[in-house]
């Protein structure tokens, strides 16, 4: 399958179908969207005219980003596309001038970022009622 990957600085419709789909239908999150969208970079992955994957990166302080929301609608699960959105995020992220990345895992899916160069923090918390640890990596 051809994939195409879309950068943009706002949050397309595409991005919050997808992240209400997964994290508010699926699993139950309330308080998706804040005022970060406003200043992200929004990364979606599209099947042709499907929205497939998401994620967002952002900044702080100029050098360390931070990724989050990635999600992937249950039908394109197992295709890459998880780690296809991380990549094109980190690439943004370096074009940005980061130094490095950081990111808040659910901490049943940590080992996908450990295999994409992720490191554990110590620093473990709840996101409403979901355990999560903070990740790193530097570029």
């Amino acid at each position: 399958m051809a994939y195409t990957v879309k950068i943009s600085d706002k949050l397309l419709p595409e991005c919050a179908y997808i992240r209400k789909a997964v994290f508010m239908e699926e699993q139950g999150f309330q308080q998706e969207f804040d005022e970060i969208d406003d200043r992200a970079y929004h990364a979606l992955i599209l099947d042709g005219e499907t929205p497939a994957a998401v994620g967002r990166l952002y900044t702080e302080d100029g050098k360390t980003y931070i990724i989050g929301r990635i999600a992937v609608m249950p039908s394109y699960r197992g295709k890459h596309l998880g780690e296809r959105v991380v990549t094109a995020l980190e690439e943004q992220a370096k074009a940005c001038g980061a130094a490095s990345i950081a990111l808040s895992a659910q901490c049943r899916v940590a080992g996908f970022y450990e295999k994409l160069g992720y490191t554990q923090t110590d620093d473990f918390h709840m996101d409403e009622f979901c355990p999560h640890v903070t990740m790193r990596k530097q570029l």
